[in-house]
């Protein structure tokens, strides 16, 4: 199964280069994309995990009520995209069950930081996506945990996907970078190995972004041409014979209950 999600927050990603943004104008983009992806998986009947920030949520319900209605999952991806204090775990949970009425049983934290698996276990969560066990300088460095799902503290541990053997990452950055034949045979070589995949991405990937003065690397293939590959990607899975759920769905099918 191929477990896509994405995390949708309040597009602050220009704050990380030193540029300036509007709360409006990171709302707009982050809407733009998520509008984007909901038609592409609807078009190709997919379903996926949608981890958004509450405070996103809030100022876009229209946004959250759509994700909802077309049967993908929300988990929790925090209160505020660049801020964290421990009380947002069950603060951003409750704000999303509100708004959706349904239970949130995951959480990722922003840009994957380190929360204490504990705290994330007293906050309510069933499961926790916040591990890229690979090395990347300046990101990560958790090369030494495992590459598939495990229980620390209490709670699940799904770490996003990286190949076996070497651990080459692939998540949202590869998946614009790579040659896209490339990045499918690694997903395929992952798959075989673990019988799974799980992979993320950002609604501001599938909008124009050469505005911002982003390097190369982050702005690469984004925008129309993120949303053929994107396209071509679902294509290629399903003519593998590869089939798409949320992450509630590949726990419950798996029957991967708390130890």
């Amino acid at each position: 199964m191929i477990l896509l999600s994405f995390d949708i927050e309040e597009f602050d990603l220009p704050t990380e280069y030193g540029m300036e943004i509007s709360f409006e104008a990171q709302l707009s983009v982050s809407r733009e994309g998520t509008e984007t992806i909901l038609r592409l998986l609807k078009k190709h009947d997919v379903k996926a995990t949608f981890y958004c920030t509450a405070h996103f949520a809030i100022h876009q319900t229209g946004v959250i009520s759509a994700i909802a209605d077309n049967g993908h999952e929300i988990a929790s991806h925090g209160y505020y995209h660049g801020h964290f204090e421990l009380q947002h775990l069950v603060a951003s949970k409750t704000a999303l069950e509100v708004l959706t009425g349904k239970s949130v049983s995951g959480y990722r934290a922003a840009r994957m930081m380190f929360i204490p698996e504990s705290e994330i276990t007293k906050a309510g969560y069933t499961y926790n996506s916040s591990l890229n066990p690979t090395f990347l300088p300046g990101r990560y460095n958790k090369f030494g945990e495992p590459r598939t799902w495990f229980y620390r503290e209490g709670i699940l541990q799904l770490p996003a996907s990286v190949s076996p053997v070497v651990r080459f990452p692939l998540f949202w950055l590869s998946f614009h970078n790579l040659p896209l034949g490339l990045y499918c045979r690694l997903c395929q070589w992952t798959l075989r190995k673990d019988g799974y995949l799980n992979i993320y991405f950002h609604p501001w990937e599938f909008c124009k972004i050469d505005r911002y003065n982003f390097p190369g690397y982050v702005v690469r293939n984004s925008g129309k041409k993120m949303e053929e590959r994107f396209e071509k990607f679902i294509l290629w899975a399903k003519s593998k014979g590869h089939v798409f759920g949320t992450t509630s769905q590949f726990l419950e099918d798996r029957k991967i209950a708390r130890p």
